[in-house]
Protein backbone atom coordinates (compact mmCIF):
# COMPACT_ATOMS: atom_id res chain seq x y z
CA UNK A 1 0.00 0.00 0.00
CA UNK A 2 1.50 3.49 -0.95
CA UNK A 3 0.61 5.90 1.60
CA UNK A 4 1.09 9.47 0.98
CA UNK A 5 1.01 11.87 4.13
CA UNK A 6 0.66 15.47 4.50
CA UNK A 7 1.23 16.00 8.46
CA UNK A 8 1.03 19.84 8.30
CA UNK A 9 -2.31 20.68 8.51
CA UNK A 10 -4.23 24.19 9.06
CA UNK A 11 -5.70 22.39 11.90
CA UNK A 12 -9.40 22.29 10.20
CA UNK A 13 -11.65 19.21 10.61
CA UNK A 14 -11.35 17.23 7.40
CA UNK A 15 -14.07 15.09 6.34
CA UNK A 16 -13.56 11.73 4.97
CA UNK A 17 -12.79 12.68 1.53
CA UNK A 18 -10.07 14.75 2.08
CA UNK A 19 -8.11 12.29 4.62
CA UNK A 20 -8.29 10.16 1.73
CA UNK A 21 -7.17 12.33 -0.41
CA UNK A 22 -4.16 13.02 1.61
CA UNK A 23 -3.29 9.47 2.92
CA UNK A 24 -4.10 7.89 -0.65
CA UNK A 25 -5.98 5.74 1.69
CA UNK A 26 -9.94 4.67 0.07
CA UNK A 27 -12.55 6.12 1.68
CA UNK A 28 -13.68 2.41 2.00
CA UNK A 29 -10.80 1.27 3.88
CA UNK A 30 -11.38 4.27 6.15
CA UNK A 31 -14.64 3.30 7.47
CA UNK A 32 -13.41 -0.49 8.04
CA UNK A 33 -10.40 1.01 10.25
CA UNK A 34 -13.01 2.95 12.10
CA UNK A 35 -15.07 -0.46 12.33
CA UNK A 36 -12.52 -2.23 14.02
CA UNK A 37 -11.36 0.57 16.46
CA UNK A 38 -7.99 1.40 14.38
CA UNK A 39 -9.55 5.11 13.93
CA UNK A 40 -12.22 7.33 14.83
CA UNK A 41 -14.29 10.06 13.32
CA UNK A 42 -14.95 13.31 15.53
CA UNK A 43 -17.96 13.41 14.16
CA UNK A 44 -19.82 14.49 10.95
CA UNK A 45 -19.74 16.97 8.51
CA UNK A 46 -23.18 16.89 6.70
CA UNK A 47 -23.68 13.27 5.83
CA UNK A 48 -19.96 12.85 5.88
CA UNK A 49 -17.78 11.54 8.55
CA UNK A 50 -15.37 14.12 10.79
CA UNK A 51 -11.92 13.49 11.09
CA UNK A 52 -9.20 15.75 13.13
CA UNK A 53 -5.88 16.39 10.89
CA UNK A 54 -4.28 13.80 13.49
CA UNK A 55 -5.90 11.32 11.76
CA UNK A 56 -3.18 11.28 9.17
CA UNK A 57 0.05 10.68 11.16
CA UNK A 58 -2.37 7.34 12.81
CA UNK A 59 -2.87 6.20 9.42
CA UNK A 60 0.87 6.41 8.18
CA UNK A 61 1.89 3.89 11.64
CA UNK A 62 -1.05 1.44 10.11
CA UNK A 63 0.69 1.91 6.98
CA UNK A 64 4.06 0.92 8.74
CA UNK A 65 2.69 -1.51 11.32
CA UNK A 66 1.11 -3.58 7.52
CA UNK A 67 4.31 -3.20 6.18
CA UNK A 68 6.37 -4.90 8.85
CA UNK A 69 3.63 -7.74 9.04
CA UNK A 70 1.47 -7.02 11.70
CA UNK A 71 -1.86 -8.06 11.07
CA UNK A 72 -4.68 -5.00 12.14
CA UNK A 73 -5.56 -6.53 15.45
CA UNK A 74 -2.18 -6.51 15.99
CA UNK A 75 -2.02 -3.16 15.56
CA UNK A 76 -4.80 -1.82 17.23
CA UNK A 77 -3.08 -3.45 20.15
CA UNK A 78 -0.27 -1.24 19.85
CA UNK A 79 -2.30 1.89 21.23
CA UNK A 80 -3.53 2.87 24.27
CA UNK A 81 -6.39 3.89 25.75
CA UNK A 82 -6.02 7.08 25.04
CA UNK A 83 -5.35 6.80 21.22
CA UNK A 84 -1.62 6.94 21.12
CA UNK A 85 0.93 4.88 20.02
CA UNK A 86 1.37 2.35 23.00
CA UNK A 87 4.25 -0.21 21.59
CA UNK A 88 5.70 -3.29 22.78
CA UNK A 89 9.36 -3.30 22.35
CA UNK A 90 9.24 -7.20 22.71
CA UNK A 91 6.61 -7.72 19.73
CA UNK A 92 8.80 -5.26 17.89
CA UNK A 93 12.10 -7.92 18.50
CA UNK A 94 9.77 -10.74 17.82
CA UNK A 95 8.34 -9.47 14.67
CA UNK A 96 12.52 -8.48 13.50
CA UNK A 97 12.82 -12.25 14.24
CA UNK A 98 10.33 -13.16 11.92
CA UNK A 99 11.27 -10.92 9.22
CA UNK A 100 15.39 -12.09 9.28
CA UNK A 101 13.82 -15.88 8.74
CA UNK A 102 11.53 -14.89 5.90
CA UNK A 103 14.72 -12.58 4.70
CA UNK A 104 16.68 -16.09 4.78
CA UNK A 105 13.95 -17.99 3.05
CA UNK A 106 13.09 -15.34 0.26
CA UNK A 107 17.25 -14.95 -0.31
CA UNK A 108 17.49 -19.04 -0.58
CA UNK A 109 15.06 -19.28 -2.95
CA UNK A 110 15.82 -16.49 -4.92
CA UNK A 111 19.60 -18.19 -5.35
CA UNK A 112 17.79 -20.98 -5.98
CA UNK A 113 15.84 -19.79 -8.43
CA UNK A 114 18.88 -17.82 -10.48
CA UNK A 115 20.62 -21.49 -10.28
CA UNK A 116 17.71 -23.23 -11.89
CA UNK A 117 17.28 -20.79 -14.62
CA UNK A 118 21.15 -21.06 -15.36
CA UNK A 119 21.40 -24.74 -14.82
CA UNK A 120 23.51 -26.22 -17.33
CA UNK A 121 21.35 -29.88 -16.27
CA UNK A 122 19.56 -31.69 -18.89
CA UNK A 123 16.08 -31.24 -16.61
CA UNK A 124 15.81 -29.44 -13.35
CA UNK A 125 14.68 -32.41 -12.01
CA UNK A 126 18.20 -33.94 -12.28
CA UNK A 127 20.11 -31.05 -10.50
CA UNK A 128 20.65 -31.68 -6.85
CA UNK A 129 19.77 -27.73 -6.42
CA UNK A 130 16.44 -27.92 -7.85
CA UNK A 131 15.56 -30.94 -6.19
CA UNK A 132 16.62 -29.06 -2.91
CA UNK A 133 13.87 -26.63 -3.34
CA UNK A 134 11.49 -28.74 -4.50
CA UNK A 135 11.87 -30.85 -0.76
CA UNK A 136 11.88 -27.15 0.87
CA UNK A 137 8.64 -26.38 -1.10
CA UNK A 138 7.23 -29.63 0.45
CA UNK A 139 8.09 -29.07 3.88
CA UNK A 140 7.33 -25.31 3.75
CA UNK A 141 10.52 -24.47 4.24
CA UNK A 142 11.15 -26.58 7.71
CA UNK A 143 14.48 -28.36 7.59
CA UNK A 144 14.35 -31.82 5.97
CA UNK A 145 17.01 -34.52 7.85
CA UNK A 146 19.03 -34.25 4.95
CA UNK A 147 21.88 -31.88 4.78
CA UNK A 148 21.74 -28.74 3.20
CA UNK A 149 23.16 -28.28 -0.42
CA UNK A 150 25.68 -25.68 -1.07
Amino acid sequence: MQLQVNFKSSGVVMDIGEVAKRSGVPASTLRYYEQKGLIASIGRHGLRRAFDPDVLERLALIALGQTAGFSLDEIAAMFGADGRPDIDRRSLRTKARELDVMILRLTAMRDGLRHAAACSAPSHLECPRFRHLLREAATGGRRSHRPKMR
